[in-house]
């Protein structure tokens, strides 16, 4: 499932980001969401969000 939609991602999930680092080779980064960022109710690259690693990225796929 991709992470366009913010009414899929739910705090606690686990997710995979694309880090901003990573963005031109599509490394994906797994982790549980601790925040969710974007406040649109859809964003075309994914819903940004914190992992609780600390990681922010935009979600790729929902686990």
């Amino acid at each position: 499932m991709a992470g366009q939609q913010r009414a899929d991602i739910d705090i606690g999930m686990a997710v995979s980001i694309v880090l901003k680092k990573d963005q031109r080779s599509g490394k994906l980064t797994q982790g549980v969401v601790k925040d969710i960022l974007t406040n649109s109710p859809y964003h075309p690259h994914g819903i940004k969000v914190r992992l609780e690693s600390g990681d922010v990225g935009r979600v790729k796929e929902i686990e």
